[in-house]
């Protein structure tokens, strides 16, 4: 049995959560459409599935994720194009919930952001905001999708290194930063999926100075 089903397997922060569990022992089935970028996965650790998450079926997805302990969901879009941005941040990440559902893989672990809502208040006219509402759209979907879910939402992501130490649910001024490390945020998956009690919550979080570990679990 594979232990993850990680989509969007190529991003840097899947790479990191990768790398981890593998040297954990865990097995990660990592879903890429490029296969090109099969060689980055197996490097990593991971095993590559050429899967185009966009194009997939309920069924399809289903199929793929079967036998897994738990699915993480770290794919998007990646901005600039609206009709895509529903269609993947969206509408396949609703469609990967309920094949979550379909294949009785009932922990899911999604990457969302600091922020994110359904009431998130983005003008219409901003480019941010497609992407705004697809992501909580997604978000509100999975809180009543009757899986075992945890929502992470880090800040504005960096590459800095990992310093295993973030601040949950922070109080933002105008002005204050939300710089969260990927690595960080790499971390902070791991924790949740090694985590029970992290079942049915959200972290909105930046990097801080509380231990990942901990900060999950208060």
């Amino acid at each position: 049995m594979s232990d993850i089903f990680l989509i969007g397997g190529h991003g840097k922060v899947a790479l990191l959560l990768t790398s981890r569990l593998a040297e954990q022992g865990h097995a990660v089935t990592s879903v890429i459409r490029n296969p090109d970028q099969a060689e980055d996965i197996e490097k990593a650790g991971g095993t590559p599935l050429v899967l185009d998450i966009e194009q997939a079926s309920e069924s399809d997805l289903a199929e793929a994720m079967r036998e897994h302990r738990a699915v993480v969901w770290s794919a998007g879009a990646g901005g600039g194009n609206p009709d895509r941005t529903y269609a993947v941040d969206r509408d396949a990440a609703i469609r990967s919930m309920d094949a979550a559902k379909d294949a009785g893989v009932k922990r899911y672990v999604m990457v969302s952001y600091l922020g994110a809502s359904t009431d998130h208040g983005v003008p219409e006219d901003d480019p941010f905001f497609a992407y705004a509402e697809a992501k909580g759209a997604a978000d509100a979907y999975l809180r009543d999708s009757g899986l075992d879910w945890t929502i992470l939402m880090p800040g504005q992501l960096t590459l800095k290194s990992a310093s295993n130490h973030i601040e949950v649910d922070p109080e933002l001024q105008e002005g204050d930063s939300t710089e969260t490390s990927r690595a960080n945020v790499a971390m902070a998956i791991d924790a949740a999926l090694s985590n029970d009690a992290t079942i049915g919550r959200e972290y909105p979080f930046r990097d801080g100075s509380s231990p990942i570990a901990y900060a999950l679990s208060d």
